[in-house]
């Protein structure tokens, strides 16, 4: 596999992920894909604002702000005045987990899964076929945390060492 394909086989997980989630309430703004990111960056990155976000993820700062009203609006995050800008607002995963977290946390990949998987025909996807790739997610999922990307982050904003230098564990 090389990184274009890592990169479109990125994209078709989120596009699962998607599917799979609980819809939100009509008229609800945002999308699962901005909510999805923002929230996954305040997991790894509590007590931070919607300029930082910004930054982290590269979303536009208005996605980030419209992101962060939905999850606010669904009980997701708390948000308290920045002590260094009283303009800004820090913004941090809720203490306890509000009931549409709770639900889309529950809902399993299962049956977007096994519609990914299906044939060109329309065939259903063999069940140990949907198993397997699933055992593969949950793998992937446990060695690729969020602190393993903000370390693969780090490791790109490193420079190279020059030449001749020791190399460093």
């Amino acid at each position: 596999m090389n990184g274009v394909e890592l990169f479109l086989l990125g994209r078709t997980l989120m596009k699962i992920g998607e599917q799979a989630m609980p819809q939100a309430e009509p008229g609800t703004p945002g999308s699962h894909r901005a909510v999805a990111v923002v929230l996954g960056d305040l997991v790894a990155n509590p007590a931070t604002t919607v300029g930082e976000i910004a930054g982290r993820t590269g979303l536009p700062q208005s996605q980030v702000s419209t992101a962060v009203a939905r999850l606010e609006q669904a009980g997701a995050i708390d948000t308290e005045p920045d002590p260094a800008d009283r303009r800004r607002r820090l913004i941090r995963p809720a203490a306890k987990p509000s009931a549409r977290l709770t639900e889309v946390r529950a809902t399993t990949i299962d049956d977007a899964l096994a519609a990914a998987l299906a044939g060109p025909d329309g065939a259903a996807a063999q069940p140990d076929t949907v198993r397997e790739v699933a055992e593969a997610l949950d793998l992937l999922a446990r060695r690729l945390t969020p602190s393993v990307a903000a370390r693969a982050r780090a490791l790109d904003a490193t420079p190279p060492p020059s030449p001749g230098a020791p190399a460093t564990p």
